[in-house]
Protein backbone atom coordinates (compact mmCIF):
# COMPACT_ATOMS: atom_id res chain seq x y z
CA UNK A 1 0.00 0.00 0.00
CA UNK A 2 1.07 3.45 -0.76
CA UNK A 3 0.47 6.10 1.30
CA UNK A 4 0.44 9.75 -0.10
CA UNK A 5 1.64 11.63 2.83
CA UNK A 6 5.66 13.33 2.67
CA UNK A 7 7.92 11.63 4.53
CA UNK A 8 10.37 13.44 6.55
CA UNK A 9 13.94 12.64 7.97
CA UNK A 10 16.46 14.11 10.40
CA UNK A 11 19.14 15.50 9.48
CA UNK A 12 22.89 16.71 10.71
CA UNK A 13 26.16 18.09 9.80
CA UNK A 14 29.19 16.34 9.31
CA UNK A 15 30.21 16.62 12.84
CA UNK A 16 26.91 15.74 14.15
CA UNK A 17 25.62 18.62 15.16
CA UNK A 18 21.26 18.64 14.56
CA UNK A 19 19.57 20.39 12.20
CA UNK A 20 16.12 21.01 10.55
CA UNK A 21 14.47 17.97 9.38
CA UNK A 22 14.41 17.60 5.20
CA UNK A 23 12.15 16.10 3.14
CA UNK A 24 12.61 12.49 1.79
CA UNK A 25 12.55 12.42 -2.01
CA UNK A 26 8.53 11.05 -2.82
CA UNK A 27 9.64 9.55 -5.50
CA UNK A 28 11.36 6.87 -3.82
CA UNK A 29 10.05 7.46 0.01
CA UNK A 30 5.87 7.44 -1.40
CA UNK A 31 4.81 4.40 1.78
CA UNK A 32 5.18 1.43 -0.89
CA UNK A 33 5.99 -1.60 1.82
CA UNK A 34 5.56 -5.13 -0.39
CA UNK A 35 6.65 -8.07 2.18
CA UNK A 36 6.35 -10.98 -0.05
CA UNK A 37 8.42 -8.84 -2.55
CA UNK A 38 10.90 -8.01 0.21
CA UNK A 39 10.64 -11.91 1.16
CA UNK A 40 11.63 -13.26 -2.21
CA UNK A 41 14.85 -10.39 -2.50
CA UNK A 42 16.46 -11.47 0.56
CA UNK A 43 16.03 -15.02 0.00
CA UNK A 44 17.51 -14.55 -3.66
CA UNK A 45 20.29 -12.45 -1.71
CA UNK A 46 21.49 -14.83 0.95
CA UNK A 47 21.00 -18.61 -1.41
CA UNK A 48 23.73 -16.13 -4.44
CA UNK A 49 26.25 -15.71 -1.36
CA UNK A 50 26.33 -19.62 -1.61
CA UNK A 51 29.01 -21.51 -2.91
CA UNK A 52 27.61 -25.41 -3.62
CA UNK A 53 31.00 -26.67 -3.03
CA UNK A 54 29.96 -29.53 -1.36
CA UNK A 55 30.84 -33.09 -3.07
CA UNK A 56 31.08 -36.89 -2.52
CA UNK A 57 31.89 -39.57 -4.23
CA UNK A 58 29.43 -43.03 -5.57
CA UNK A 59 31.02 -46.14 -6.26
CA UNK A 60 31.90 -45.45 -9.58
CA UNK A 61 34.24 -42.59 -7.86
CA UNK A 62 35.68 -44.58 -5.42
CA UNK A 63 39.22 -45.89 -5.96
CA UNK A 64 39.36 -49.83 -6.06
CA UNK A 65 36.78 -52.45 -5.34
CA UNK A 66 36.97 -53.65 -9.31
CA UNK A 67 37.62 -57.20 -7.85
CA UNK A 68 34.84 -59.39 -6.13
CA UNK A 69 35.90 -60.00 -2.82
CA UNK A 70 34.72 -63.68 -2.65
CA UNK A 71 33.05 -66.21 -4.73
CA UNK A 72 29.36 -65.92 -4.87
CA UNK A 73 28.63 -69.04 -3.22
CA UNK A 74 30.03 -71.86 -0.51
CA UNK A 75 31.67 -69.40 1.75
CA UNK A 76 28.25 -68.67 3.62
CA UNK A 77 29.08 -65.02 3.70
CA UNK A 78 25.88 -62.52 1.90
CA UNK A 79 27.14 -62.41 -1.76
CA UNK A 80 29.70 -59.25 -2.83
CA UNK A 81 30.29 -57.97 -5.36
CA UNK A 82 32.71 -54.65 -4.67
CA UNK A 83 34.50 -53.23 -1.20
CA UNK A 84 33.37 -50.04 -2.73
CA UNK A 85 29.61 -50.86 -2.54
CA UNK A 86 27.91 -48.37 -0.37
CA UNK A 87 27.82 -51.39 2.64
CA UNK A 88 31.33 -51.55 2.84
CA UNK A 89 33.54 -49.03 4.65
CA UNK A 90 35.15 -46.60 2.72
CA UNK A 91 32.29 -46.89 -0.32
CA UNK A 92 30.89 -44.71 -2.41
CA UNK A 93 27.59 -42.47 -0.69
CA UNK A 94 24.19 -42.83 -1.82
CA UNK A 95 22.41 -39.55 -3.14
CA UNK A 96 25.70 -37.35 -1.69
CA UNK A 97 26.32 -33.66 -2.55
CA UNK A 98 27.35 -32.70 -5.36
CA UNK A 99 28.65 -29.26 -6.58
CA UNK A 100 26.11 -27.03 -7.78
CA UNK A 101 24.65 -23.64 -8.16
CA UNK A 102 22.14 -21.71 -5.68
CA UNK A 103 21.51 -19.15 -8.03
CA UNK A 104 18.04 -17.65 -8.10
CA UNK A 105 17.41 -15.09 -10.21
CA UNK A 106 15.05 -11.90 -9.44
CA UNK A 107 13.90 -9.75 -12.48
CA UNK A 108 15.27 -6.05 -11.74
CA UNK A 109 11.90 -4.10 -11.32
CA UNK A 110 11.09 -6.91 -8.50
CA UNK A 111 14.18 -6.25 -6.79
CA UNK A 112 13.49 -2.13 -7.76
CA UNK A 113 10.07 -2.74 -6.03
CA UNK A 114 12.09 -4.48 -2.73
CA UNK A 115 14.41 -1.76 -2.41
CA UNK A 116 11.55 0.51 -2.36
CA UNK A 117 9.67 -0.86 -0.15
CA UNK A 118 12.63 -1.65 2.46
CA UNK A 119 14.00 1.96 2.41
CA UNK A 120 9.74 2.92 3.15
CA UNK A 121 9.95 0.64 5.84
CA UNK A 122 13.02 2.39 8.06
CA UNK A 123 11.34 5.56 6.83
CA UNK A 124 8.17 4.64 8.99
CA UNK A 125 10.15 3.80 11.60
CA UNK A 126 11.61 7.31 12.29
CA UNK A 127 15.57 5.37 11.26
CA UNK A 128 16.23 6.89 7.76
CA UNK A 129 18.66 9.97 8.82
CA UNK A 130 20.68 12.55 6.52
CA UNK A 131 24.18 13.74 6.86
CA UNK A 132 25.64 16.75 4.67
CA UNK A 133 28.48 15.12 3.45
CA UNK A 134 31.47 12.82 4.55
CA UNK A 135 34.12 14.94 3.49
CA UNK A 136 37.21 12.60 4.49
CA UNK A 137 40.79 13.82 3.82
CA UNK A 138 42.20 10.40 5.57
CA UNK A 139 40.64 7.21 7.22
CA UNK A 140 39.95 8.38 10.88
CA UNK A 141 37.75 5.61 12.90
CA UNK A 142 37.19 7.92 16.00
CA UNK A 143 36.02 9.98 13.91
CA UNK A 144 33.08 8.41 12.50
CA UNK A 145 33.06 6.81 15.70
CA UNK A 146 32.05 10.69 17.56
CA UNK A 147 29.74 11.73 14.43
CA UNK A 148 27.73 8.03 15.08
CA UNK A 149 27.61 8.42 18.89
CA UNK A 150 26.36 12.70 18.35
CA UNK A 151 23.87 10.62 16.38
CA UNK A 152 22.66 8.69 19.78
CA UNK A 153 23.15 5.11 17.21
CA UNK A 154 26.50 4.21 18.23
CA UNK A 155 25.10 1.10 19.75
CA UNK A 156 23.23 0.33 16.90
CA UNK A 157 23.41 -1.43 13.80
CA UNK A 158 24.33 1.25 11.16
CA UNK A 159 24.54 1.20 7.38
CA UNK A 160 26.00 4.28 6.02
CA UNK A 161 25.11 4.99 2.47
CA UNK A 162 28.03 6.94 0.42
CA UNK A 163 27.60 9.02 -2.90
CA UNK A 164 29.73 7.12 -4.61
CA UNK A 165 32.62 5.50 -3.77
CA UNK A 166 34.29 6.84 -0.44
CA UNK A 167 37.48 4.61 0.37
CA UNK A 168 37.95 7.11 3.18
CA UNK A 169 34.86 6.61 4.74
CA UNK A 170 34.38 2.69 4.24
CA UNK A 171 38.34 2.54 5.84
CA UNK A 172 36.98 4.23 8.78
CA UNK A 173 33.65 2.06 9.66
CA UNK A 174 35.27 -1.23 8.12
CA UNK A 175 36.70 -2.02 11.89
CA UNK A 176 33.54 -1.21 13.47
CA UNK A 177 31.36 -4.46 14.03
CA UNK A 178 27.97 -2.85 13.65
CA UNK A 179 28.70 -0.25 11.41
CA UNK A 180 28.76 -0.79 7.60
CA UNK A 181 29.53 1.64 4.46
CA UNK A 182 28.15 1.23 1.33
CA UNK A 183 27.84 3.40 -1.77
CA UNK A 184 24.14 4.49 -2.33
CA UNK A 185 23.90 2.94 -5.41
CA UNK A 186 25.10 -0.90 -4.35
CA UNK A 187 22.65 -0.84 -1.10
CA UNK A 188 20.35 -3.95 -1.46
CA UNK A 189 17.39 -4.76 0.40
CA UNK A 190 18.69 -6.93 2.73
CA UNK A 191 21.75 -4.89 3.60
CA UNK A 192 18.51 -2.20 4.71
CA UNK A 193 16.67 -4.81 6.52
CA UNK A 194 19.51 -5.85 7.98
CA UNK A 195 20.05 -2.54 9.78
CA UNK A 196 18.99 -0.79 12.60
CA UNK A 197 19.44 2.65 10.67
CA UNK A 198 20.38 3.82 7.81
CA UNK A 199 22.13 6.97 7.32
CA UNK A 200 22.35 8.45 4.08
CA UNK A 201 24.91 11.60 2.44
CA UNK A 202 22.50 14.22 1.14
CA UNK A 203 24.09 14.60 -2.42
CA UNK A 204 23.11 11.00 -3.26
CA UNK A 205 19.73 11.54 -2.75
CA UNK A 206 20.52 14.09 -5.62
CA UNK A 207 20.61 17.56 -3.42
CA UNK A 208 22.26 19.16 -1.45
CA UNK A 209 21.53 20.51 2.54
CA UNK A 210 21.43 24.56 2.61
CA UNK A 211 24.39 25.96 4.96
CA UNK A 212 21.66 27.63 7.21
CA UNK A 213 23.20 26.21 10.72
CA UNK A 214 25.13 28.79 12.82
CA UNK A 215 28.91 27.16 12.44
CA UNK A 216 28.78 26.87 8.68
CA UNK A 217 27.68 30.76 8.30
CA UNK A 218 31.00 31.25 10.58
CA UNK A 219 32.96 29.25 8.37
CA UNK A 220 31.93 30.82 5.76
CA UNK A 221 32.23 34.33 6.95
CA UNK A 222 36.10 33.47 7.96
CA UNK A 223 36.40 31.66 4.32
CA UNK A 224 35.14 35.47 2.42
CA UNK A 225 37.31 37.34 4.83
CA UNK A 226 40.43 35.36 4.19
CA UNK A 227 39.75 35.22 0.24
CA UNK A 228 39.30 39.57 0.64
CA UNK A 229 42.84 39.68 2.59
CA UNK A 230 44.16 37.66 0.18
CA UNK A 231 42.73 39.71 -2.91
CA UNK A 232 44.20 42.87 -1.48
CA UNK A 233 47.36 41.59 -1.16
CA UNK A 234 47.68 40.36 -4.50
CA UNK A 235 46.61 43.61 -5.80
CA UNK A 236 49.37 45.75 -3.25
CA UNK A 237 52.07 43.75 -4.86
CA UNK A 238 50.72 44.37 -8.60
CA UNK A 239 50.43 47.90 -8.00
CA UNK A 240 54.23 47.82 -6.51
CA UNK A 241 55.50 46.17 -9.28
CA UNK A 242 53.73 48.36 -12.52
CA UNK A 243 55.33 51.31 -10.23
CA UNK A 244 58.69 50.08 -9.94
CA UNK A 245 58.20 48.89 -14.13
CA UNK A 246 57.40 52.51 -14.56
CA UNK A 247 59.83 54.06 -12.54
CA UNK A 248 62.39 51.58 -14.50
CA UNK A 249 61.08 52.97 -18.47
CA UNK A 250 61.55 56.20 -16.98
CA UNK A 251 64.85 56.24 -15.96
CA UNK A 252 66.27 54.34 -19.17
CA UNK A 253 65.66 57.46 -21.19
CA UNK A 254 67.45 59.78 -19.04
CA UNK A 255 70.75 56.73 -18.35
CA UNK A 256 70.97 57.21 -22.43
CA UNK A 257 70.91 61.03 -22.70
CA UNK A 258 73.41 61.33 -19.81
CA UNK A 259 76.11 58.79 -21.49
CA UNK A 260 75.72 60.38 -24.82
CA UNK A 261 76.48 63.65 -22.76
CA UNK A 262 79.24 62.28 -21.61
CA UNK A 263 80.67 61.18 -24.83
CA UNK A 264 80.23 64.12 -26.38
CA UNK A 265 82.08 66.44 -23.75
CA UNK A 266 84.86 63.15 -24.36
CA UNK A 267 85.24 63.97 -28.17
CA UNK A 268 85.54 68.33 -27.82
CA UNK A 269 88.38 67.45 -24.95
CA UNK A 270 89.95 65.18 -27.31
CA UNK A 271 89.32 67.54 -30.14
CA UNK A 272 90.87 70.48 -27.96
CA UNK A 273 93.76 68.46 -27.16
CA UNK A 274 94.38 67.74 -30.42
CA UNK A 275 94.25 71.47 -31.25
Amino acid sequence: MADNTSMNAAAYTSKGTSRDSVELPSDLFDGTVNMPVMHQAVKAFLANQRQGNASTKTRGLVVGGNQKPWKQKGTGRARQGSTRAPQWVGGGTVFGPSPRSYAQYVPRKVRALARKSAFNARARENAVFVVDAFDYDAPKTSKLVALLAAMGVAEKKVLILTDGVKPNVYISGRNLPRTHVLPYSDVSTYHLLWSDVVIVESSAFGTALEADTAETTEENGTAKAAKKSTKKAVNKTSGRKSAAKKTTAKSKPAAKKSAKAVKKTAKKAASKKGK
